[in-house]
């Protein structure tokens, strides 16, 4: 174990501005290393002043080390994952600077205060007045009881944490909200490049999350089966439809280039976008591209359970809020009633 140095060595932090208007480091995740090393004593030093200053940089960093030693999936926590945490955590601090919060002992109804700012806070609906929607509020919540235990982890927070608050449940289900594609892919499918295809097929067809398809190996795909590495990093190995094969038969690549993609998430997102919004079909997000494959799925099988294993939910309670049941679904089973 180390002693306490305010700064490692060979590093000098870029000043910036974070979101209480005082200076910060650019975010250097070559830190987390160097923070590893700390005992305790130094490390609660390091983090009492990252809280005192409200630095997002570095306390970010002291999320992420609490994820590593003490969070459910540790280092397999996914990429995407780790970005929505960023954004959670940046809006926290700018509300706890406005607000003018001490974290260094917080007050109890201080999630209660931040759970209200947020169900005021415009959402990125038409002209802005709409709302923010109750689980983008349930997950800002999250970001910041997360902050909270990491700052008790570290040794920063001696007495008791804000007492936990829960967003209020959505009106809509999620499923009508953004509903699945249904017969939109046919039409947008010839206007697509091969890796567009292909992308659109392994979340539409096999209903994989976009992370997984991102992240397709061509030394994977054996015969029918596509091995995917999931949440938690868990592998499973997924069916691909006769289309979906051969649009990725169809995905041009060098001849060392093991990878089906090389797109990143957002450049995926804005070829995404672009395509639907050239073919006139509202662009909903990969999340309903997949609802259309638990869907589909689900009206052939009539089996909640195979369509969770297909999607590789722990639950099926989870697999339901992704199936479009129809209204008349049970309609003939009753008409002799």
């Amino acid at each position: 174990m180390t002693c306490f140095s305010p700064v490692p060595p060979d590093h000098s932090p870029q000043a910036r501005t974070n979101a209480s208007g005082s200076a910060t480091s650019t975010p250097d995740y070559h830190l987390l290393p160097w923070l590893l090393t700390l005992d305790d004593t130094a490390l609660t030093h390091w983090a009492t002043q990252a809280a005192r200053t409200k630095n997002d940089d570095q306390l970010e960093l002291i999320v992420q080390i609490y994820l590593l030693h003490a969070g459910r999936n540790q280092a397999r926590t996914s990429p995407h994952t780790l970005q929505t945490y960023r954004r959670g955590l940046r809006a926290f601090l700018t509300w706890a600077a406005d607000a003018d919060l001490n974290l260094l002992v917080p007050e109890r109804r201080e999630l209660a205060a931040y759970r209200a700012h947020l169900q005021q806070r415009p959402g990125r609906g038409k002209r802005g007045k709409r709302h923010l929607a109750p689980t983008t509020v349930a997950t800002l919540l999250s970001v910041a009881q997360l902050l909270y235990r990491a700052l008790r982890w570290t040794g920063v927070i001696e007495g008791h944490l804000p007492e936990p608050v829960r967003s209020a449940a959505d009106a809509t289900a999620g499923i009508v909200k953004n509903p699945p594609y249904d017969q939109d892919l046919d039409a947008l499918l010839p206007r697509a490049t091969p890796e567009a295809q292909a992308l659109l097929l392994l979340c539409a067809h096999s209903g994989l999350r976009i992370t997984e398809a991102l992240s397709a190996r061509r030394s994977h795909h054996r015969g029918p089966l596509l091995e995917v590495r999931g949440k938690g990093s868990k592998i499973r190995r997924v069916p691909l439809s006769a289309r979906t094969r051969a649009a990725l038969l169809a995905v041009p690549a060098a001849a060392d280039q093991d990878a089906y993609f090389t797109w990143t998430y957002n450049q995926a997102y804005y070829h995404m976008q672009t395509l639907f919004h050239g073919a006139g079909v509202p662009w909903r997000g990969f999340h309903a591209a997949r609802k259309t494959a638990a869907s589909r799925l689900y009206q052939q099988t009539r089996d909640f359970t195979r369509v969770a294993l297909f999607l590789g939910h722990d639950s099926a309670d989870t697999t339901r809020r992704y199936v479009k049941v129809n209204d008349d679904d049970v309609a003939a089973e009753i008409e002799a009633w």
